[in-house]
């Protein structure tokens, strides 16, 4: 090839990068610079370079749009991941039930999962790399700890700013994923019974929640300021609910 043979191909090629860039495939527009950049790049087939330009814009629109959701999701801590730490003999979990709620099955079936355990034993830092991984499957992730989103909605509730508090009540309701973490933490007077019997209930049945406490489930009843409630959250809940039980000393030690 003469030089101006690849004199009129650099110039068709830097034509076809702004084509890509124009019409928004900048993944794909960076790969191809890459490529042009490299002198190695005739000794690849045509195969191979296109799959590598079709991988960079894919992976670049999956990683905008993953981070978009966890965003949303306000997770405690985003960068969770399931490490080596939960195969720690001494922790005693149960990992093949662990393994299997890491696959996300469970909440396409609008199956709930409740996390108990002493404080300190890693609950928080699982219930977010399971929201991490939910999230690389699209799924909509909510967290929440127990008192604030209560009292948010208490807040919004007296002083009648009713659209807000319908708004919230309406994403809650609709998210595929919902965590209530550190449950059991403060006094749950009959407003805040009503408010988590709502949460709880346009839930039912179509979308998962997660509830993460350091009290055991056979004392969540006395929680409850209403009777009524009690029974009504709890059914709801705990009705074919997973869970998990985090043992072990303090990892914060």
């Amino acid at each position: 090839m003469n030089n101006t043979e690849i004199k009129e191909e650099q110039i068709l090629y830097m034509d076809l990068y702004e084509k890509l860039k124009s019409m928004k495939f900048s993944g794909m527009a960076e790969e191809l610079r890459i490529q042009l950049e490299n002198p190695n790049s005739d000794l690849e087939s045509f195969q191979n370079r296109f799959e590598k330009l079709v991988t960079a814009e894919w992976n670049l629109r999956y990683n905008k749009k993953f981070e978009r959701y966890l965003k949303k999701a306000k997770l405690k801590i985003p960068g969770a991941t399931f490490d080596e730490k939960l195969y720690v003999s001494d922790r005693q979990l149960d990992i093949p039930t662990i393994e299997k709620l890491n696959t996300c099955t469970w909440i396409d079936e609008g199956r709930n999962l409740v996390v108990t355990g002493m404080t300190g034993t890693g609950k928080t830092y699982y219930v977010n790399a399971l929201a991490v991984a939910a999230l690389k499957q699209f799924k909509e992730v909510r967290y929440y700890s127990a008192s604030k989103l209560l009292l948010e909605l208490s807040a919004h509730e007296q002083v009648d700013d009713s659209l807000k508090f319908l708004g919230i009540m309406e994403n809650i309701a609709q998210v595929d994923l919902l965590i209530i973490d550190d449950f059991g933490l403060m006094n749950l007077d009959v407003e805040k019974c009503r408010h988590l019997f709502e949460i709880l209930d346009s839930r039912e049945g179509r979308k998962s929640t997660v509830l993460v406490s350091q009290i055991p489930v056979k004392e969540w009843y006395d929680l409850f300021k209403d009777c009524t409630y009690a029974d009504a959250c709890l059914d709801r809940v705990l009705c074919k609910a997973y869970r998990l039980e985090f043992k072990g000393e303090s990892l914060r030690n």
